[in-house]
């Protein structure tokens, strides 16, 4: 639909613009679904509020979340968020597009606590992997960072990556053996 048939508007609304989400605006995104959220729960940050927040990006567009468990009343809490602080916040998480490597949770860092909700960077590896999977310009710049701050070995990163490829198959929209080839590249640069 080009915008011009009788009624688009009203089935689609215009996107309403938000502000980029930098470090200080995560806290309050934090803090406010501490204070909102009625029952405990976990949130794990993933692609560009994890970068934000590790400082290797300055801002983001979207503020990734994953709700596991999901705190009682996480959604009133987040959508009365979106509006006070302008904020884009959607739910995507390495396990939507990639089956998560072998002992991801255990890697899920720790951030803090704020009211009955704990809050944590989903796992690295994982983030790293689904991002080089996808391939944009902005993802590897932040797999770079992940690297070069030791946050992430490429080894480790190869390795669980076998792990992962005999159950690609489950993600019919990849293909493993592209997926591997774009692993290989991205990792030639730091082989010495």
């Amino acid at each position: 639909m080009d915008g011009s048939t009788p009624g688009c508007a009203a089935r689609y609304p215009a996107q309403v613009t938000r502000n980029l989400a930098k470090a200080d605006d995560i806290q309050r995104l934090m803090r406010a679904l501490g204070k909102y959220a009625s029952g405990p729960g976990r949130v794990y940050f993933t692609g560009g509020a994890t970068a934000v927040m590790k400082g290797w990006r300055d801002a983001t567009v979207d503020v990734d979340i994953k709700l596991d468990p999901e705190p009682a009343g996480a959604f009133d809490a987040i959508a009365k968020i979106k509006e006070e602080l302008s904020l884009n916040v959607e739910l995507a998480s390495p396990d939507q597009f990639i089956p998560d490597p072998p002992e991801s949770q255990a890697r899920a860092e720790f951030i803090g606590r704020e009211g009955l909700v704990e809050f944590y960077h989903y796992d690295l590896y994982a983030q790293a992997l689904a991002k080089i999977e996808r391939g944009h310009a902005r993802d590897l710049v932040d797999v770079r960072s992940m690297i070069e701050a030791g946050a992430v070995e490429p080894e480790r990163l190869e390795l669980l990556f076998n792990a992962i490829e005999p159950r690609l198959n489950r993600f019919p929209a990849i293909s493993a053996g592209a997926f591997r080839a774009k692993l290989e590249r991205f990792l030639k640069e730091f082989t010495r």
